[in-house]
């Protein structure tokens, strides 16, 4: 892929994220090829382009939380959600500006219920946290800014999480194929009855 060719798709990618349209699943398979390919070139380990050490680390375990790794299925950091975002962020410059700012935000909050930055804060003061920016029922003055940005980075997350190798894989995603009969799972049937009132 030339250059100008990357740097139109990374663009219109991060396009799509910011006006909120579905991001399509080829042209985000390309973006983590393309980390997979940096992270490759830089000797196995990704080099940020938008964030200093302290946002990577801090992007690096939003995402960890957002969709940890578990005895089922790899997490976040194993998919390369971050590397996603950094990517999109370094050719757009409100994604760029929402992370940065968001990053800070997560830091000042728990310096002030905590006296630590968000990654020196323990997991269930860092929980805790998310717990009250995850539900736009807990609006407040104090809480608005970072309601909004943890719905960009839960969405981001999940998006660079479903369209990697792994999340697909976590889906049970097996591709188009030629099948005799297709039957609903029971554990389906009996979820949708019962969520149905039926």
């Amino acid at each position: 892929m030339s250059e100008f060719s990357r740097r139109d798709l990374l663009r219109n990618i991060g396009l799509s994220v910011t006006l909120g349209l579905t991001l399509d699943a080829q042209e985000a398979g390309h973006v983590h090829q393309m980390a997979a390919a940096e992270k490759q070139t830089a000797g196995g380990v990704y080099k940020p382009k938008v964030f200093n050490a302290h946002e990577w680390a801090t992007l690096r375990r939003l995402c960890d939380l957002i969709i940890p790794a578990d005895e089922h299925s790899k997490g976040a950091l194993d998919a390369g959600a971050p590397e996603f975002i950094d990517l999109l962020a370094s050719h757009n410059d409100e994604i760029s500006a929402l992370y940065t700012g968001g990053l800070a935000w997560l830091d000042a909050a728990m310096r002030k219920r905590n006296d630590a930055t968000f990654v020196e804060a323990k997991p269930e003061q860092q929980t805790a946290l998310l717990d009250l920016i995850a539900y736009r029922k807990n609006a407040s003055p104090d809480l608005s800014a970072g309601i909004k940005f943890f719905e960009w980075a839960r969405k981001m997350t999940a998006d660079a999480y479903y369209t990697s190798k792994i999340g697909i894989e976590d889906l049970g995603y097996m591709g188009n194929k030629a099948v005799a009969k297709f039957e609903v799972p029971a554990e389906a049937l009996e979820y949708a009855l019962k969520r149905s009132g039926l």
